[in-house]
């Protein structure tokens, strides 16, 4: 607007000094040539002035064009860049929410591990500690690939670190088993009357007092080996244990 009003001024200055000539003869002309020639030197400034603004205008235009390209060039730029810091901030949340998803994954497993799991032992649930279970299965994987005895010493381990588990019973009962099968006969029946003393109404019981016979009768013992069996049938009349007793008893008769 500054330009163009200064362009104003100068045509309006053009004006006057083409119409000064004309009023200093203004006596000579009459005053319809001389309203004519002022009419014809308005019409020539307006046209100068309407000139003079479109190239203004023509200018400012194009000089505009050239900020709003120089701005959208920074824009475009700009978004460039924060494109980047998004893609960045992006592949940083991915991750951690992989890091998040695995650490959730792996607490997860932990507290497994801690929580108790029903397991059916001998026909009956009960609930097992992971770990209790891991112990168990990892003694008997020795005892069943014969070696007895390192299934003694784990069992025995077993049954130290777990005399509450579902599993002790059965942990001291194959503790008997595995020196029955080195020949130990005297631990063995030590083990397994444990069993009958501390895990009565374990299902192994009865197999237990079986097998404390079979012990006495391996080192000759009759007598005791007898006493084993009838305390069986006695305590155990309907299990599959005491009719082997049964049988066992006619051949020692």
């Amino acid at each position: 607007m500054i330009k163009l009003s200064q362009f104003r001024l100068a045509a309006v200055a053009i004006a006057l000094a083409a119409w000064l000539p004309l009023h200093a003869s203004a006596g000579i002309l009459d005053d319809d040539e001389a309203r004519k020639a002022i009419l014809d030197l308005r019409a020539k400034v307006d046209a100068m002035a309407r000139d003079l603004n479109a190239r203004i205008d023509t200018k400012a235009d194009k000089t505009s064009t050239l900020d709003i390209l120089a701005q959208h060039d920074q824009t475009m730029q700009e978004i460039a860049r924060l494109r980047g810091q998004i893609e960045v901030l992006a592949n940083d949340i991915a991750q951690a929410q992989k890091n998040q998803k695995d650490l959730y994954a792996d607490l997860d497993g932990r507290i497994k591990k801690l929580e108790p799991r029903q397991e059916t032992i001998d026909g009956q649930a009960a609930e097992v500690m992971p770990s209790e279970k891991g112990a168990y299965d990892a003694a008997m994987k020795l005892f069943t690939t014969g070696d007895y005895q390192g299934a003694a010493a784990s069992m025995q381990d077993f049954v130290r670190r777990y005399p509450q588990s579902a599993y002790a019973p059965n942990a001291q009962y194959w503790l008997g088993n595995a020196y029955y099968a080195q020949k130990d006969y005297k631990n063995a029946i030590t083990a397994l009357q444990s069993v009958v003393s501390n895990y009565g109404s374990s299902p192994k019981a009865p197999d237990a007092m079986l097998n404390i016979a079979s012990s006495y009768n391996e080192m000759k013992d009759k007598k005791a080996a007898k006493k084993a069996l009838q305390q069986l049938i006695s305590k155990f009349p309907d299990s599959s244990a005491a009719q082997t007793a049964k049988d066992r008893l006619a051949s020692l008769k």
